[in-house]
């Protein structure tokens, strides 16, 4: 069986991708896998342990330019590897119009997504022709994403899988790292996808200054477009608190690997360093930690939404009742790191 899974981005939701992918390899041990992602995250599929090929694309710039020599050829080739490949089933765990597009491309005769109210956006329903209930007993994305399973014959496990993303590490030397001593240092993400999920700077250097010493310095890490926060929140924070070098997506593995705790918001990186068995501590503002927090061995979230709230498994958002102090983000940390 021949079987394209479609997950483009962003990198929190690849990884929470990456359990039903290997889902479908316990299911069909025999099948041949192949994974529909964004070129920038490349590196967070290609060697997957459950993952046979990969076919990249640019959908951001096919948007921009969608009428451009350029675009049309690169879609025609990757609709050409499709016709090559002959899939019998597309899986589309996204569930939005770009993602539904890709799957119809694939001209495979079967083209599974998920259901609403689990799939996002309605019009991504005309690419299947048929839809699979979301997990009706646990909120939490990757739930439903494994629901999709049913699909291949699998059956999906009664909780949530923790990605795994230690496959990762085979290919990373590792970090220079500004810091000193033989301890990790404690990594702080002062960075989000979204404005709205952005932790304050003010916040994020308190917490940083009440984490020197427990048990070693404070980097702050950053991403595209995040250095100037990250260089505000260690100036903020004072003494021992650094800003972390630039790293390209796979050195980030090996910074995130060697931490002795990871803070962030609701941003992919939280995510890849909870999936690497890292301590790691999420703090949502906005979005339900419930249904998109991080899962792995050593998880934490600090969180204003209650946790007798009601979760949605259509919409991330949630109203929080209070905000997140330093001292809510520090008590957690605190308990990470014993």
């Amino acid at each position: 069986m021949r079987v394209v899974l479609v997950r483009l981005s962003a990198l929190g939701d690849i990884i929470h991708a990456w359990p039903l992918a290997e889902a479908l390899r316990r299911a069909q041990p025999d099948m041949h896998l192949s994974w529909v992602v964004e070129e920038p995250f490349q590196s967070m599929v290609a060697g997957h342990p459950a993952v046979d090929n990969v076919f990249t694309v640019t959908t951001k710039r096919w948007r921009r330019r969608p009428l451009s020599a350029r675009t049309r050829a690169e879609i025609a080739r990757l609709r050409a590897r499709f016709h090559e490949l002959r899939p019998d089933l597309t899986i589309d765990p996204q569930g939005v119009l770009k993602s539904a597009l890709i799957t119809r491309w694939t001209g495979a005769p079967r083209r599974v997504g998920l259901a609403r109210p689990w799939r996002r956006e309605r019009i991504a329903g005309l690419a299947y022709n048929l839809t699979v209930p979301g997990s009706s007993s646990h909120p939490h994305v990757v739930a439903s994403n494994v629901e999709l399973v049913r699909a291949v014959g699998g059956t999906p496990p009664s909780d949530p899988p923790c990605p795994d993303g230690r496959w990762l590490l085979d290919g990373t030397s590792g970090v220079p790292s500004p810091t000193t001593g033989d301890a990790g240092p404690i990594v702080i993400l002062p960075g989000a996808g979204q404005t709205k999920k952005l932790l304050p700077i003010e916040t994020l250097a308190e917490v940083a200054r009440r984490l020197v010493g427990l048990p070693s310095t404070v980097e702050v890490a950053w991403g595209p477009g995040e250095r100037d926060r990250a260089e505000a929140v260690a100036a903020a924070a004072g003494a021992g608190v650094c800003v972390a070098p630039p790293t390209s997506l796979q050195d980030l593995v090996g910074l995130l690997a060697r931490a002795q705790l990871v803070i962030g918001g609701d941003t992919g990186p939280v995510h890849l360093a909870g999936s690497l068995g890292v301590p790691t501590l999420g703090v949502f503002t906005v979005t339900d930690w419930r249904r998109n927090g991080p899962l792995g061995p050593k998880v934490g979230v600090a969180s204003g939404i209650p946790a007798d709230a009601t979760a949605s498994v259509s919409s991330p958002h949630a109203t929080p009742a209070r905000t997140v102090t330093a001292d809510d983000i520090v008590e957690q940390a605190v308990k990470l790191l014993v």
